[in-house]
Formats: C-alpha cells, structure tokens, sequence
C-alpha cells in the first residue's frame, strides 16, 4: 500500500493452487491509527475473489478482519497443519 508514493504497509501471502494464503500484514509505523491496515486488507481479499481464488488466513490480522466482515466467508478456508507446513517450507522456516 502506498500513501503519497510512499510505502505504508503490505499483506504478504502465497499461493498455493487455487488459495492465497496470508501470512503477514504490516503498516509502517508513521501510518498506524489510520485505518490502513482495515483498508489494505479488503483490497487484497476483494482482489482473491475477483481473481476466482480462496482465502486462508495464517496472518492473525486478516483472521480477526474476516471474523468481523462475513461478506468473504465463502471463499475463506480453515488453517490446517498441512497448509502450515507448506508455508513453513515456503518460507524457509
């Protein structure tokens, strides 16, 4: 996300088949309090589904803002041990 061309946060995720998963969102600190992070979430899940994909939400923040916003519930899958391995590897973790 850019705010007067500048960097002021991000949502980081991979994709894996037909899901992009979520595993990390920031806003930089001189952008917090904003509503930033909220706004930068939406776009990228309304992205997933204009793109025919799925949503599983391993970022804490993007867990609690699909809680809050149900609109996204149908293409949202379950964390599972098995997606987390995937991302561990992914990751190099």
């Amino acid at each position: 996300m850019l705010v007067d061309d500048k960097r002021a946060g991000l949502t980081a995720y991979r994709d894996r088949d037909d899901r992009r998963v979520f595993f990390h969102t920031e806003i930089d600190d001189a952008y917090a309090g904003q509503g930033l992070a909220g706004v930068l979430v939406e776009q990228a899940l309304s992205d997933v589904r204009a793109a025919g994909m799925r949503i599983v939400p391993v970022c804490p923040y993007v867990a609690r803002f699909l809680k809050k916003h149900e609109e996204f519930a149908d293409i949202t899958d379950a964390v599972t041990p098995e997606v987390l391995r995937w991302l561990d590897n992914q990751l190099g973790r």
